[in-house]
């Protein structure tokens, strides 16, 4: 039997659908027959409850689950019939107006949308690359060395310079009254490494142990703290410790200390490449996917399942929820999460989703067990096990997925890349890592 599908707007369809009032009833009656074998009821012995007695406990939700799933397996034999795609759930309403011996329900329901991809020639993408420099491997070398730095205290007469740990007690005042945050006793931190507001850095600079003075400083006005922002404040601080940083040399034992194989300046430099040239691949390869992901936006005409949009919305509110719960937030299940301000995020999610759906179906784009291996290898490089990575990847089909995604994802990039007007540009290696 054909089935009749209404079309409401856009993307939204209605169908009728029928199921048996004797068959629903028969059903009903041998899932209570069943309860009634282990129902237990003062008075009376297990399996031996009168059936109107369990109709009455149970009958409503027994009856309620049987035309759930009668209603269910209809719905998807009729979607399948019509060679539906359906998006998301399709909210269901039983109808008065059915056929005798028949119970009616009607199904409203999202389908997916037809996604039209322009020409992609005629689409203008900037690729970028960037090089790992010696510069680069010098810098990340010296942070290696302040990661095993060690601190030494000062004579007493030396006064504060830069890169010296400094312990001191501050307290400040705006317009003569303290303000939230503004005092502290046994605070440390390095001078020159921006832990601190530039003005207050070098206000510590010069002082000795056991020495106090008071200076201004002035808050920016985009300062986090809005209650100070833009204010000026009096600084009163102590010096309670000074302490002289001292840096391992770079030499072989240095290399050593940090397992370079060959235990050898020249090595460690080499893996400092490698493992920058790694990060860099990565950064640019996220970039470079994310102007083909704007460029196909852009290509595409298609209108938006709301279903779907309100699905993805949902996940990032819960998203945002236990985020907060990490963070320690009481209650916050119960977060007043407004939707909206997801709501641009959720429906590009949704547009791009189907834009690449569409794409890696109909350009068999989909990833391969070698690039889903040799995406894995490379992530795993990162670490000091790497067979102990790649194994944890491969052990969990979750885990699996999102790299299947993030493969998929490239595969898309680079069969766009090859059809776009692309223009190449070299970033200098900062611009490329100091990027968000």
């Amino acid at each position: 039997m054909a089935v009749n599908v209404e079309t409401l707007e856009k993307l939204q369809r209605r169908i009728t659908l029928t199921v048996p009032a004797a068959e629903v009833n028969r059903e009903v009656e041998a899932r209570l027959r069943k309860l009634a074998r282990t129902f237990k009821a003062d008075g009376f012995r297990p399996g031996k409850v009168p059936m109107t007695v369990v109709a009455q406990r149970y009958g409503h939700s027994v009856q309620y689950e049987v035309v759930n799933d009668r209603v269910g397996r209809a719905f998807a034999d009729a979607a399948r019939e019509a060679a539906l795609r359906v998006a998301g759930v399709p909210s269901i309403a039983q109808s008065d107006d059915a056929p005798e011996g028949q119970l009616a329900f009607a199904a409203t329901f999202e389908v997916y949308p037809e996604v039209r991809i322009g020409d992609l020639s005629a689409a203008e993408i900037e690729r970028v690359d960037a090089e790992v420099t010696d510069a680069a491997i010098d810098r990340t070398v010296e942070i290696l060395r302040k990661q095993r730095r060690t601190f030494a205290q000062r004579p007493a007469a030396e006064g504060a310079a830069e890169g010296d740990r400094v312990t001191i007690d501050f307290d400040g005042t705006i317009d003569g009254e303290p303000f939230a945050g503004g005092k502290a006793e046994g605070f440390a931190f390095v001078i020159g490494e921006g832990q601190m507001l530039a003005q207050f850095d070098q206000g510590v600079r010069g002082m000795q142990v056991g020495h106090s003075k008071t200076f201004p400083l002035q808050f920016p006005d985009d300062y986090h703290g809005k209650d100070v922002a833009g204010k000026e404040a009096d600084f009163l601080v102590t010096m309670k410790k000074i302490e002289a940083q001292h840096l391992p040399e770079v030499d072989d034992e240095f290399a050593r200390a940090l397992g370079t194989a060959d235990g050898t300046v020249a090595g460690l430099r080499e893996d400092v490449r490698k493992n920058l040239a790694r990060e860099v691949r990565f950064r640019v390869q996220a970039r470079n996917k994310a102007a083909v992901m704007d460029a196909l936006s852009k290509a595409a005409e298609l209108e938006l399942p709301q279903a779907l949009v309100g699905a993805e919305l949902q996940r990032m509110v819960e998203a945002a929820r236990a985020d907060l719960k990490q963070r320690g937030m009481k209650d916050a299940d119960k977060a007043p999460i407004p939707e909206d301000i997801f709501r641009p995020q959720a429906e590009r999610r949704v547009r791009l989703g189907l834009i690449v759906g569409e794409l890696v179906r109909a350009n068999q784009l989909q990833a391969r067990p070698e690039q889903l291996q040799a995406h894995i290898e490379e992530i795993a490089q990162s670490y000091e096990k790497p067979a102990e990575v790649v194994r944890w990847y491969l052990g969990d089909r979750q885990r699996m997925a999102e790299v299947e995604a993030v493969v998929v994802e490239n595969n898309v990039a680079e069969f766009v890349l090859g059809r776009a007007k692309v223009s190449d540009r070299m970033l200098p290696f900062d611009e490329l890592m100091s990027a968000s």
